[in-house]
């Protein structure tokens, strides 16, 4: 996504709803039909009422919505990309409750209507890349993280945000193995979590987060690896240390706490310089990974004077 080019998309670089609907609902019957998988979770008919914010939207054309739900990396329900798709419909994401506590003058439990009220919808077209060295553009809904966080008046002593997903493994069956330290865990230093461009979606292509994605409650974090926007969020945490988060303590030596997309820096076992894009098919073109996935405009100054390869 170009730091430059914050306009609209054009309406023929979105794929139609309609289009992608029907094509989800063929993709959905030939999964169950002739692979015997169980059929894929059905798209939320719950539309979100929300506000286009073209000064955060890239211009680059949306992956579909197919593209963009049976593609994930969600490993509460399979390390398969396809398996959040398959798993998720189990998943049961209302009621649902979110415990703020730590540094902070106001902390308690909220319902995610609670944490809603004050807060209009917004969509912005975000990419989010992968270490994998893929990427996806998709429309989220939400509101900015810093707005929420503000609420809770945190204290002179909060420096970090720490967050953590639900835990169910009778309905995320990818938490019944021990591929990581469950539950999930992340965390972002506070100036981070403040900046504009951090969000909480609760939907896509203008409706409710579908169970892969993340329902109902992300963070998404567009100038970091996809691994840092951590999924069904239950817990916010205000510390003054830097919180552990799950990748970095399962795999120190490749996953940092910062994770920013910086092509200048290797995954150990590959080159971040390059990516593909979802749904171009496997002979799709590389093209370049931007610095800070292409806001480095608006967040380089965040980690000036930082060391970026050993912060990482």
């Amino acid at each position: 996504m170009h730091p430059k080019s914050r306009n609209d998309p054009l309406p023929s670089e979105i794929t139609p709803r309609d289009v992608y609907l029907d094509r989800r609902r063929l993709m959905a019957g030939f999964a169950a039909g002739l692979l015997g998988f169980g059929a894929l979770p059905a798209r939320s008919a719950a539309p979100l009422k929300a506000t286009r914010n073209p000064r955060y939207s890239t211009a680059e054309a949306a992956n579909s919505y197919e593209d963009i739900t049976t593609y994930n990396n969600f490993y509460e329900f399979g390390t398969s990309k396809d398996d959040p798709a398959r798993l998720a419909g189990k998943f049961r994401p209302k009621p649902w409750n979110v415990t703020v506590s730590g540094e902070a003058e106001v902390t308690g439990t909220f319902t995610l209507e609670d944490m809603l009220k004050p807060h209009p919808l917004e969509e912005r077209i975000y990419r989010l890349r992968c270490v994998e060295a893929w990427s996806m553009v998709i429309p989220w809904v939400g509101f900015p993280l810093g707005d929420l966080l503000k609420r809770f008046r945190p204290t002179s002593r909060a420096k970090f945000v720490a967050f953590k997903t639900v835990m169910r493994p009778e309905e995320m069956p990818g938490q019944r193995y021990p591929v990581l330290d469950w539950p999930y865990v992340e965390g972002l230093r506070i100036d981070e979590a403040m900046h504009p461009l951090a969000i909480l979606a609760v939907g896509l292509y203008g409706q409710v987060l579908p169970n892969q994605n993340g329902a109902p409650l992300r963070l998404v974090v567009p100038w970091k690896y996809g691994f840092k926007s951590i999924k069904s969020i239950v817990e916010i945490r205000f510390t003054e240390r830097q919180p552990p988060t799950s990748w970095n303590i399962s795999a120190p030596q490749e996953y940092g706490f910062y994770a920013n997309v910086n092509p200048e820096v290797d995954h150990p076992r590959w080159s971040q310089a390059k990516e593909r894009r979802i749904g171009g098919g496997v002979f799709a073109p590389r093209q370049p990974t931007l610095m800070f996935n292409g806001y480095a405009e608006q967040v380089a100054g965040l980690y000036r004077g930082l060391d970026l390869a050993k912060n990482f």
